[in-house]
């Protein structure tokens, strides 16, 4: 899936964000609107992850929607 394609079925896809990473609150969600680095960023200090895991969970994520 590309930038384009996340940021256009936004809302379609915040259920799937919600299952794949629970701890984004409703408004850290709808904040992100679509845009992959701040998902990124936003995994990253929730999780308390490396960048690297991050990009890499959003990137297995992406090929799987």
């Amino acid at each position: 899936m590309n930038r384009d394609r996340i940021e256009g079925n936004w809302k379609q896809l915040k259920g799937k964000v919600r299952e794949q990473w629970g701890k984004l609150t409703d408004d850290e969600i709808d904040q992100i609107a679509g845009k992959r680095e701040q998902l990124v960023g936003r995994i990253q200090e929730t999780y308390g992850i490396a960048r690297d895991e991050a990009e890499r969970q959003v990137a297995d994520w992406e090929s799987r929607h």
